[in-house]
C-alpha cells in the first residue's frame, strides 16, 4: 500500500430534496490495495457513498478524488472502475465470453488482445471452458463469478461491489467470500464493498466503515470493531451483543463502577458513558459470559443447540434477558427453568451512553 490514498472523500454531502442530507461531512481515505467494507443498516448512506464514487450519483457538496484527481465531473465509464452488482447485470443474449469482451470492446482494444484478456479473466475465476455458454445455463454462483470476471477483465485500479453475494444461498455466499478475498490478494486489487451482513464484513475486510444516519460512526479493523466498539450502536450492530440497562456509580480510571439489573454492582470499561448518576448501557458479548460463576443470578429460559455451542437465553429481571454461549455444546447439562450464576471479566464489559 502507498502512503497517498487511492480514493479520498473530502467533506462529501448528498441530498435529494435540498433539505435533508443522506450523507453529511463524509471524510474517508482508501489506500491502494485495501479491502474496505461500507457496513450499515438500510438507509444509512453506504450504497449512496459507493454510487457517488462510481459516478452514478452526484455529490451535492465536497469532493471525491481518485489518485489525487477530482472526479466530480468525470463520467462513470472514464473513472477506470470495475463494478459488481447483486443482480449480476449480465447480458442474457450474449455468451459468457462476449459478456467479458464487452467492456474491452468499448475501450477499443484489438481483437487478439480481447481474446487473451477474456481467457485470463475466465481463468481468474476458475471458469475455463465456460466461454461459449449463456448466463441462463449457469448456476447463481457461476453467474456471479462471470460478473466478477467482467469487472476485472480490463484490469481496473479500483473495484466496487454492491451487495454482490446477496442473491446466493449461505453455502455459495461463503464460498464466494473466500473467492473474492483470494482475487483481492492475488491481484493486489483495491476493493470497496457494500454489505449489511456483519459476518461477511468481518470475514473479508482489511477495514470496515460503519455507517449510521449518513455518517461514519466508526472506522476500524474487523477485530477492532468487534473487540473495541466505540458506541452502543456499533456494539449492537457488529455481532451478537447483550445491552443491559445500568447506572454509573463512580469512575475508577479507565473503569466505572455501575449498578446493573437487580441492583448488582459491577465494574466495566468506561467506553463512552457519563459521570456518576447517569444512565448507561452495559455491553457484553455472549461468548464472554462465564456460566456457573459470578455475581449475577439468572433463570435459564431457553436453550438452543448449535453444534459447536449451546445458546442460552436467561432472564435477569422482568423484561431483561441476557444471552450466553456454552462451548461445551450438548455436554453442558443445563436445563430450562434452573437458576445459574453469571459473570465476566471487567474488561469484557463496556459502559456506553444510551444509544
Amino acid at each position: 500500500m502507498t502512503d497517498a490514498p487511492l480514493v479520498a472523500f473530502r467533506d462529501v454531502s448528498k441530498t435529494y430534496d435540498g433539505r435533508t442530507n443522506v450523507i453529511t461531512g463524509l471524510n474517508l481515505d482508501i489506500a491502494s490495495g485495501e479491502f474496505l467494507t461500507l457496513l450499515g443498516p438500510s438507509g444509512s448512506g453506504k450504497t449512496t457513498s459507493l454510487m457517488m464514487l462510481a459516478g452514478f450519483e452526484v455529490a451535492t457538496g465536497g469532493e471525491i478524488l481518485i489518485s489525487g484527481e477530482p472526479v466530480t465531473k468525470t463520467p462513470p465509464h472514464k473513472r477506470g472502475i470495475g463494478m459488481v452488482f447483486q443482480n449480476y447485470a449480465l447480458f442474457p443474449h450474449m455468451s459468457v465470453a462476449d459478456n467479458l469482451a464487452f467492456p474491452l470492446k468499448v475501450r477499443g482494444l484489438a481483437r487478439p488482445d480481447i481474446a487473451a484478456k477474456v481467457q485470463r479473466a475466465l481463468k481468474m475465476v476458475r471458469l475455463e471452458g465456460f466461454g461459449d455458454r449463456r448466463p441462463h445455463a449457469l448456476s447463481g454462483g457461476q453467474q456471479q463469478r462471470v460478473a466478477l470476471a467482467r469487472a476485472l477483465v480490463f484490469e481496473p485500479k479500483l473495484v466496487l461491489m454492491d451487495e454482490p453475494l446477496g442473491a446466493l444461498d449461505k453455502q455459495l455466499r461463503e464460498q464466494m467470500q473466500f473467492e473474492i478475498r483470494r482475487l483481492h490478494n492475488d491481484l493486489g486489487l483495491t476493493v470497496v464493498y457494500v454489505t449489511h451482513d456483519q459476518g461477511e464484513a468481518l470475514t473479508m475486510s482489511d477495514r470496515i466503515a460503519v455507517f449510521n444516519q449518513g455518517k461514519i460512526v466508526q472506522l476500524d479493523t474487523p477485530d477492532g470493531l468487534y473487540e473495541r466498539p466505540s458506541s452502543a450502536f456499533v456494539a449492537g450492530f457488529i455481532g451478537e451483543n447483550n445491552a443491559l440497562p445500568a447506572r454509573v456509580l463512580e469512575r475508577r480510571g479507565d473503569f466505572v463502577k455501575i449498578e446493573g439489573p437487580g441492583g448488582v454492582h459491577l465494574s466495566a470499561l468506561a467506553a463512552d458513558c457519563g459521570g456518576p448518576g447517569s444512565s448507561c448501557i452495559l455491553s457484553v458479548r455472549p461468548e464472554r459470559v462465564r456460566l456457573g460463576d459470578g455475581p449475577i443470578t439468572a433463570t435459564i429460559r431457553e436453550i438452543y443447540y448449535l453444534g459447536d455451542h449451546l445458546r442460552l437465553v436467561t432472564d435477569l429481571a422482568p423484561g431483561i434477558e441476557l444471552i450466553a454461549r456454552d462451548p461445551q455444546g450438548g455436554r453442558g447439562g443445563w436445563r430450562a427453568g434452573e437458576t445459574v450464576k453469571l459473570g465476566w471479566s471487567e474488561s469484557d464489559g463496556r459502559a456506553f451512553a444510551p444509544a
